[in-house]
């Protein structure tokens, strides 16, 4: 197995994360440095020269949002469609569904407007019969007139090409040969799934991707080319696992949520091993706070997510929910008197009041400098030598205390606890409304700012407790140097259980699963195995909605073992699991077949996070200062990374280290676990 030096990169709105292995001796470095919105490789290449020479590096592995923000701004390419006629407004029709249920009229804008969807002659039934090729010329035509329009993308999206892929390859084919670019999405490529809508809206979606995401993987390959970066460049996908750049820019659809999912999957090693299999994560960032629950110790993955209304993605997904509250989420009174915070943010640039880069509404970071909780004489990152306290008290004085009657600190603790009630709000989500009770579940924040809000939560909500990894700030980071390599596909299939042709299966099976497994091979990183799994959606005939069924086979030596008598087991064991009963005398429909490749990544020594022989508690303690917690109270304050094994902090405390601050609220105390994490818990 390949030993190598590898960076893991988690830029974000305010913040690019790094964290440093040497998988050989296990020893690890972790940076800091703002984000460079707008031109991202600046701070990407800034931090990575933290650990010296590019060129020494062995791969780099990148969890990255440019995707989620170009889907979540509207900022994607303006892209062309062409589709089956009579199929045009599949995009626009959506699931017959509304923002606004009541409404008497919709508000959704498709990302393709209307003149950039063209139809064409062709149809192929959905046995797979072809009742009407394909013109190419008519194809090529429509293509040229794209283009001329400023299409700068193309999807191609044919009725049920799942079912047999000829004409929407013939047109592939004839456009990429008039194209202007290699933007051409197909969605017998991207998606050969049954459900026109899912699968036009996937296919359109990559389409509106590939020039953003292409264009930005170009730009940092460029720069690390200029720096004589000859190993592997790797991106996290959506999943949690890792694919390719050239795979990120053939797919970047499955990049949507890459840089929230490298956070869960540390998240998820970091507290199965110190014993809390049963998690919710928050990241929270400059712009965002990111929820997903952990239950065993494995992530949820969702077959399909929105993005935003409108936007679906059919692709396996970390389920994560996202709400715009994160540090430079601006506050502010509205008309009718009520405060609000965020989901506008003020990102890196200019980012909250306090960095003095020009922005005069304050934000949820003002607030917490405010009121005494950030050391406004070393704030994280690296960059600001201080922080302008006075200027984020007139802030918040102006835009949120006269509109109130507030004092500056009132309304900052007022800010606080709206943006606590927001997170809150996300974490019920993810757990009540799903029937989960948070009392058995541990709060894991990650991010530079979830760990100020950790005892709030766990005081709102009831959690069991909270578990701050050893470098909270960089976690995402450190999830993209764990992540597996993983690569999905789906296939439809649209078989009768009832005298199916098991060695038919069996050998459809086998020749995805290895397709799968060489494409994890080939990715250049270290693993210990390759697993091949097997998963099909079923249904009941005259049922709509499908259940996942895991298949207890394995592939080996071109086989798989599937017969018809495990496939139906294993669907009544999924389908009891899912609904508590069984539909005797009904027939059994195999809809899909969804085949992952997973290359497990050597595991990281967790304990070599743990502090060292010379930490202390009297070492640790650096003095006082005043923090607001409904009044001014002294506070003890901390350096977290000095604080020894086994330590007991009680609230109130401020606990701080170079990428994150942690806030010990009165009626909480914090321990430090033989990993470093630091597990906070009610009195």
């Amino acid at each position: 197995m390949l030993m190598t030096t590898l960076v893991g990169v988690d830029v974000g709105g305010t913040f690019t994360d790094l964290f440093f292995l040497d998988e050989a001796s296990g020893t690890f470095r972790t940076a800091k440095v703002p984000s460079n919105r707008g031109d991202e490789a600046v701070g990407f290449l800034e931090g990575l020269k933290t650990f010296g020479a590019l060129s020494a590096l062995g791969s780099i592995v990148h969890g990255t949002t440019v995707g989620t923000n170009a889907l979540l701004e509207r900022k994607g390419a303006r892209i062309g469609v062409i589709t089956t006629a009579g199929f045009r407004d599949v995009l626009e029709m959506r699931r017959r569904d509304r923002r606004n249920t009541w409404g008497l009229w919709g508000d959704f804008t498709p990302i393709a407007d209307r003149d950039m969807r063209i139809e064409v002659a062709e149809r192929t039934l959905a046995d797979g019969t072809v009742r009407t090729a394909v013109d190419a010329a008519e194809v090529a035509a429509a293509a040229r007139r794209l283009a001329a329009a400023g299409a700068t993308a193309l999807a191609i999206v044919f009725v049920n090409a799942y079912a047999n892929p000829a004409n929407e390859r013939a047109a592939a084919s004839a456009a990429r040969a008039v194209w202007p670019n290699e933007h051409v999405s197909v969605s017998s490529e991207i998606l050969p799934e049954i459900r026109e809508f899912e699968r036009a809206s996937t296919t359109a979606l990559n389409a509106y991707l590939q020039p953003v995401v292409g264009s930005y993987l170009a730009k940092l390959e460029t720069a690390l080319a200029g720096e004589a970066f000859a190993g592997a460049f790797h991106i996290v996908q959506s999943n949690g696992g890792v694919m390719s750049t050239a795979g990120a820019r053939r797919l970047p659809v499955r990049t949507a949520l890459s840089g929230p999912a490298a956070g869960v999957i540390a998240a998820a090693a970091i507290s199965t091993a110190a014993g809390y299999p049963d998690i919710i994560t928050g990241d929270l960032g400059g712009t965002s706070f990111d929820v997903s629950l952990i239950a065993g110790g494995e992530a949820s993955l969702a077959a399909q997510t929105t993005i935003d209304f409108g936007l679906v993605i059919r692709s396996p997904m970390i389920e994560i929910t996202t709400i715009g509250a994160g540090g430079g989420s601006i506050a502010r009174v509205d008309r009718g008197g009520f405060l609000e915070v965020g989901p506008e943010s003020a990102g890196s640039r200019p980012g909250p009041v306090a960095y003095g880069q020009g922005n005069e509404r304050p934000t949820l970071t003002d607030a917490n400098i405010v009121l005494g909780r950030i050391n406004a004489e070393r704030p994280i990152g690296g960059k600001l030598a201080r922080l302008d306290v006075e200027a984020a008290r007139r802030a918040l004085a102006n835009h949120v205390g006269e509109p109130l009657g507030l004092t500056p600190e009132e309304a900052a603790e007022a800010v606080v606890r709206v943006a606590d009630a927001r997170m809150a709000g996300a974490i019920r989500l993810v757990s009540v409304e799903r029937g989960h009770d948070p009392a058995t579940f541990a709060f894991v924040p990650f991010g530079g700012g979830g760990a100020l809000h950790a005892g709030a939560l766990i005081a709102d909500i009831g959690l069991k407790a909270a578990l701050v990894p050893r470098f909270p700030g960089v976690t995402s980071a450190m999830g993209c140097v764990m992540a597996d390599i993983r690569h999905d596909q789906v296939q439809t299939l649209n078989l009768v259980l009832d005298g199916l042709d098991a060695e038919a299966l069996d050998r459809r099976m086998a020749e995805e699963g290895a397709a799968a497994h060489a494409v994890v091979a080939g990715a250049g990183l270290s693993v210990g195995r390759i697993d091949v799994t097997f998963e099909l959606d079923m249904h009941y005939l005259g049922q709509t909605h499908t259940v996942a069924v895991p298949l207890p086979v394995t592939l080996a030596e071109g086989r798989t073992g599937v017969t018809a008598d495990g496939v139906r087991k294993a669907f009544e064991a999924a389908y009891s699991r899912a609904f508590s009963r069984l539909l005797p005398g009904l027939g059994i429909r195999i809809v899909n077949l969804r085949t992952a490749a997973i290359g497990r990544r050597p595991a990281i020594d967790l304990a070599a996070l743990a502090p060292g022989a010379t930490a202390s508690l009297e070492k640790a303690r650096t003095g006082s200062r005043p923090v607001w917690f409904g009044g001014w109270r002294e506070t003890a304050v901390f350096a977290r990374l000095d604080l020894p094994v086994d330590a007991v902090v009680e609230g109130p405390a401020v606990l701080e280290q170079p990428d994150a601050t942690i806030l010990v609220p009165p009626g909480q105390r914090a321990r430090v676990d033989r990993f470093g994490n630091l597990v906070m818990e009610r009195l």
